[in-house]
C-alpha cells in the first residue's frame, strides 16, 4: 500500500511498525515503535496535552481506523489525531477547505467528485474535534454522515441507471430512426415503381382508346357505305317494280 494522500482529517505522526508488533485494542499493550524516523519526515512536535477520555480516543480509532503504509520494506502506521480543537483549528479547517477548493478547481454547483471528497473530508474532521470531547454528539453526526452518504449513492444510483436507460432509449430511437429511413427510401422506390407502372398503363389505355376509335370510325363508314348501297339498291328494285306494275296496267291498242 503506498503513502495516503493529504487530507482535511487531521492525523498524529506517522509511526513505524516493527515486523515482529502485535496490534492490540486501545486498552492494551501500546504498538511497539521504531525509535528510527524516516529521514525526509518532519521532527514530530513535542506531546500536547489530551483532554479526551480513553473511551472517546478507543471510540474516535474505531470511527476513522488507522491508515497503514509500506515504504520500503517498512510498515508505517498512521493514527487519527485525539488532540483537542480550538477555535483558532476551526478557522484555520476552513481556510483550508476554501483553499484546497480553489487548487483542486472544484465547481461550485453542480456534481463535483472532487468537492464532495473535500466536504466529507471536512465533515470528517468535524466529527473527529467534536468526538473527542462528546462521544455521544460524535457518534450522532456519524449517523448523520452516514445516511447522508447513502443518499448520495441512491442518488448516484439512480442517475446512473437514467443515464443508462436514456443511453439506451437513445440508441434505440436512432436505430427506429434508420429503419424509418429505410422504409421511407422502400416507399419512395414503391412510389416511383408504382408511378412507373401508372403512366405506362395510362399510355397503353391511351393507345387502346386511339385504335378502338378508329375501329369504330371505319365500322362506320363500312356500315355508312353498306347502307347507302341498300338505299341505291332498294331505289333501282323500287324502280323495276314500278316499270313492272305500269306496263302491266297500261291497256295494249
Amino acid at each position: 500500500m503506498s503513502e495516503p494522500t493529504e487530507s482535511l482529517l487531521k492525523y498524529d505522526t506517522p509511526v513505524s511498525i516493527s515486523k515482529g508488533t502485535i496490534r492490540k485494542s486501545g486498552k492494551g499493550r501500546p504498538f511497539k515503535v521504531s525509535q528510527h524516523q524516516p529521514s525526509d519526515s518532519p521532527v514530530p512536535p513535542p506531546p500536547k496535552t489530551k483532554s479526551g477520555s480513553p473511551e472517546n480516543e478507543e471510540i474516535l480509532n474505531v470511527i476513522f481506523p488507522p491508515r497503514e503504509w509500506m515504504e520500503g520494506n517498512q510498515l508505517w502506521m498512521q493514527r487519527v489525531s485525539t488532540t483537542p480543537c480550538t477555535r483558532a483549528d476551526v478557522v484555520n479547517l476552513e481556510e483550508v477547505l476554501d483553499r484546497k477548493l480553489q487548487q483542486r478547481r472544484a465547481l461550485e454547483t453542480g456534481i463535483c467528485p472532487v468537492r464532495r471528497e473535500l466536504y466529507s473530508q471536512c465533515f470528517d474532521e468535524l466529527i473527529r474535534q467534536v468526538c473527542i470531547n462528546c462521544a455521544e454528539r460524535g457518534l450522532l453526526l456519524l449517523r448523520v454522515r452516514d445516511e447522508i452518504q447513502t443518499t448520495i449513492a441512491a442518488y448516484q444510483t439512480l442517475y446512473e441507471s437514467s443515464v443508462v436507460f436514456g443511453m439506451r432509449k437513445a440508441l434505440q430511437a436512432e436505430q427506429d430512426k434508420v429503419d424509418m429511413r429505410q422504409r421511407i427510401n422502400d416507399l419512395e422506390k414503391e412510389k416511383e415503381d408504382l408511378t412507373t407502372r401508372l403512366n405506362a398503363q395510362k399510355v397503353e389505355c391511351l393507345a387502346n382508346e386511339k385504335r378502338e376509335e378508329e375501329k369504330r370510325e371505319v365500322q362506320e363508314k363500312k356500315h355508312m357505305e353498306h347502307i347507302q348501297f341498300l338505299k341505291r339498291t332498294n331505289q333501282q328494285l323500287k324502280a323495276q317494280l314500278e316499270g313492272m306494275v305500269e306496263g302491266m296496267v297500261t291497256p295494249k291498242k
